[in-house]
């Protein structure tokens, strides 16, 4: 019995040193385990802060984008209003040329023609070019009719202008209005 009392005396001492140091391992677990909740804790609000900050910034940058796009596109339903009047000017100004006898009425209508467009210039209004025998292209033109080629080389290309196309800033407003040959 006195080695099991030895021995006991000694595991005794032991059992209880193990009991203590796992009681402080598991205190240190805890301490460990509420630092570093509180660092993920920490780790997911940088996250979620970084990531509202970065939507925020987004946002900022879209409403200024629209915001910009807004202004250079306000006056478009202005600038459409405005068209069909700008049309009757250029008619009016085609049959006047035709009278001999209206030179100062030409003149007039000149003047309130070339005021209008050159104010509707400033706003951002542009003509788009297009000639008789230019290549049409259904993504710049709007087709209005076809007709029999005046000869072989004008088949596939425009003919006649019907009506003038118009930009806003970058945007087409409208489409030039073309009779092509066939």
């Amino acid at each position: 019995m006195s080695k099991k009392d030895k021995n006991n005396e000694v595991e005794e001492p032991q059992v209880e040193d193990t009991a203590t140091a796992t009681a402080e391992a598991e205190e240190q677990k805890k301490e460990k385990s509420a630092e570093e909740q509180l660092q993920d804790q920490l780790a997911a609000e940088k996250d979620k802060f970084m990531r509202l900050f970065a939507e925020f910034e987004n946002y900022k940058k879209r409403t200024n984008r629209e915001r910009l796009e807004l202004f250079k596109t306000a006056s478009e339903g202005v600038m459409l209003a405005m068209l069909p009047v700008l049309d009757d000017f250029e008619r009016a100004l085609m049959h006047i040329e035709e009278d001999k006898e209206a030179e100062e009425l030409r003149k007039g209508v000149l003047l309130i023609y070339n005021k209008l467009l050159n104010t509707l210039e400033q706003k951002g209004l542009s003509k788009i070019e297009v000639n008789q025998g230019d290549a049409f292209n259904a993504d710049d033109h709007e087709a209005v009719t076809q007709i029999p080629a005046p000869s072989e080389d004008l088949k596939g290309k425009i003919i006649d202008v019907v009506e003038r196309g118009y930009k806003l800033g970058d945007k087409v407003i409208r489409f030039p209005k073309v009779v092509i040959g066939q």
